[in-house]
């Protein structure tokens, strides 16, 4: 463990690797959302995409702890089930992609997702139709092959899962335990298939401390009378980051 340590400590590219990591941190504290769209197009510059997966899932997996008991208690288990099932049959496609493609064709797919999302976003689009329960078995699809593919489970549920009857509490407790779940089913499932990289978890684990920094500095700064900019900042940052993350530019 010393030698991993000191090998990460020696990460080439760590400094900006740390600074995304307090940035996408910060963003999160206070826009609510970002970590993975600002964090992994600049973490797929130093390192192979995979490992850039693998790092945001440690660097995330501790956060929501405390919080998680209320949150399970709150959700929708069946929903989650659904979510779940769909997960664990797209998330190994989606590594199997990943690792079989050139790495700058994952990097392009990375920052467009990022922009895509972040066009979504601005636009306030959002899915009207009703979601059925066949339905979140395809979420959780979309969102396992993302996820395995990019590292960005999290649009699927955004703009499709939001449509459910469920209310917001319940809608906001499924996705906290969805992504909660997902990062450990992808380090399982990294296990599994003999992929699991023991130098990026621990990049991953140093990165939690600025992760963390950066989240409760942007809570502190957050003012809800200016939540209309916070967002607006957000989205900047992750334009940025996005197109950053392109290899055309680097």
């Amino acid at each position: 463990m010393p030698d991993l340590l000191s090998e990460a400590l020696a990460f080439e590219g760590l400094i900006w690797i740390g600074l995304a990591a307090f940035v996408a941190g910060m963003v999160r504290g206070f826009a609510g959302f970002g970590t993975a769209l600002v964090y992994l197009p600049v973490a797929a510059q130093f390192m192979p995409p995979v490992w850039a997966i693998l790092t945001v899932a440690a660097m995330d997996i501790f956060g929501p702890l405390p919080n998680l008991p209320g949150t399970v208690r709150i959700a929708h288990k069946r929903d989650l089930m659904r979510l779940f099932i769909g997960t664990v049959i797209a998330l190994p496609i989606g590594l199997l992609v990943i690792v079989s493609v050139n790495p700058d064709i994952i990097r392009y797919v990375i920052s467009g997702i990022a922009l895509g999302m972040l066009v979504v976003l601005i636009a306030g689009l959002r899915y009207r139709g009703t979601v059925t329960a066949p339905m979140v078995y395809g979420i959780g699809g979309g969102a396992g092959f993302l996820g395995g593919v990019a590292g960005l489970p999290g649009p699927p549920v955004i703009l499709f899962y939001m449509a459910s009857p469920h209310g917001p509490a319940v809608i906001r407790a499924n996705t906290n335990v969805y992504l909660f779940g997902y990062d450990l089913l992808l380090i399982a499932v990294l296990a599994i298939t003999a992929q699991l990289a023991a130098l990026p978890f621990v990049l991953g684990l140093l990165l939690a401390v600025p992760a963390v920094l950066g989240n409760w500095l942007g809570g502190v700064i957050f003012d809800p009378a200016r939540e209309r900019l916070y967002r607006a900042v957000a989205y900047i940052i992750i334009a940025a980051s996005a197109i950053s993350g392109l290899p055309i530019l680097t």
